[in-house]
This record gives C-alpha cells, structure tokens and sequence, in this order.
C-alpha cells in the first residue's frame, strides 16, 4: 500500500453529476445570449426609430418652408391629423373675437407670459383658435394693448398645430378658475361659449401686430433625436454580454485542462 503525502487525489467526477454541470453551463449560456439577442433587438429598434425621425424632421420642415394653404374646413376636419398636418402653414380669413380670447401661459425666448388665444371665425359660420401669439405678465389685461385687438375682416398666416389637452407636464388646466398651461381647444371652446370651432388651432406668424403685441411666429419646432446614441449604446452591452461569456467558457476550459 503506497502513501501519496502532501498531495490531494482527484476524484473523477460522476457521470450523473458531470452530466448535470454540462446542463447548467448549456442553460447558461443560451440565458447569455437570449438576453444578448434581445438588448441587440432594443438596438435595432432604436435604428429604426432613427429612421423614423429623419424623416419626420424631414416632412416638417417640408411644411414649414412650403407656400401656405388654405386651413382645413369643416368637411375636412375628420381627416385632420398630427403625422400629415402638424406644422403646416396655412391661412384663415375671418374676423377675430378679441372679447373671448383666453390666455395660456407660456415661457418664451422672450421670458414668462402668456399665448393669447382668440378664436377666428369664418364665413362658414365655423370658428379656428389662433394663437396671436405672446404677451409678457404685466400686457396681459387686453387694456394694456387696444392697438393689437384687430378688428374688421383679417387674415391669418401660420402654422397648424393639434390640440394640447388637459395641460401640461407640470400643471393641468384648472378650467373653473379659468387658468391655462396648455392649448386645450374643446376646453377653450366650451368655456367661452365658442360652437363648431376646429379641432386644431394655428400659431400665427410673425407679423407684426399694432402696437408690438402680441408677439407672434415664436413656435419652437424641435425634436429630440438621440436615437443613434440609444442604438450604440444597446449594441455595445449585447456585445458586452457576449464578451462575458466567451470569457467565462474560455476560463472554464482552461480550468478543465489544468485538472485533467
């Protein structure tokens, strides 16, 4: 009988329990590389948001830079909407009621005010919401500023914009207080008593209105585009997973060949 001193004596492993490990390691790795194939999805679906975007960018400025067209009428409103219409330049002709018009708060370029809002109506007996554009807190009583309330039959040049209902991110629409963080147009509509009034409303130009006020053609046309760093950066942890298991299986095979 010899004695081996000092030293550990391997013991093969059990084919059960050999058998067991190869599963792990097997369910393991197909866990690492789902989850690889899915981050990777989250990837492509940012390129094709990207895509999405350019040419969104691309129809908007479009409109913006196009000759105006006649706003939507009655018969058409059914059909407007956001993808084919936001931004669209167009004109209205009709006599503005300066006695309803609504105030929205706003933050500009300009500083804190107010959008003032008053509704166009038309021929047809119809009525649009147009914003004339901005005042500043201390213009906000129309005494301040008799010479911008238009009178008599005026045309209106600007861009379609869609209702914004409720409010805004920060503050929502307290309508009995008559108090304003967003363009609400049916809101608007039915709190100053205005009927078959369209369901967009236009963000007047920057003509200049009697007396400086209000202020219009301040619309900020931007959308955020970080979807190509949002691509990268979900290709780049897929990759990053499959780093990581490429290194723990070359580890494990080096390990095997040093015990074998």
């Amino acid at each position: 009988m010899t004695a081996t001193k000092g030293r550990r004596q391997r013991h093969p492993q059990a084919p059960s329990e050999k058998r067991r490990y190869q599963v792990k390691r097997a369910v393991f790795a197909v866990c690492l590389i789902l989850l690889a194939a899915a981050i990777a999805a989250l990837g492509t679906w940012q390129v094709e948001r990207l895509a999405w975007k350019r040419d969104l960018i691309a129809r908007v400025d479009q409109r913006v830079h196009a000759a105006p067209v006649p706003a939507p009428t009655r018969a058409e409103w059914s059909k407007v909407n956001a993808a084919d219409d936001e931004y669209r330049r167009v004109t209205a002709v009709g006599m503005l009621a300066n006695d309803k018009e609504t105030l929205v708060y706003a933050s500009t370029i300009l500083g804190p005010g107010y959008w003032v809002m008053a509704p166009l109506t038309l021929a047809e007996g119809t009525s649009i919401l147009v914003n004339r554009g901005f005042v500043p807190t201390d213009r906000r009583d129309p005494a301040s500023r008799r010479e911008g309330e238009l009178s008599g039959p005026v045309e209106i040049t600007g861009l379609m914009r869609m209702t914004e209902p409720k409010g805004s991110l920060l503050q929502s629409n307290d309508v009995a207080a008559d108090r304003w963080y967003s363009r609400d147009v049916a809101a608007i509509a039915e709190k100053r008593g205005i009927s078959a009034v369209a369901p967009y409303f236009i963000d007047a130009d920057a003509t200049a209105n009697p007396g400086g006020l209000p202020v219009g053609g301040l619309t900020i046309i931007a959308f955020p585009n970080n979807h190509l760093l949002y691509a990268i950066t979900w290709y780049g942890l897929a990759a990053m997973v499959l780093a990581l298991l490429v290194f723990i299986l070359r580890g494990e095979k080096a390990a095997m060949k040093r015990s074998g």
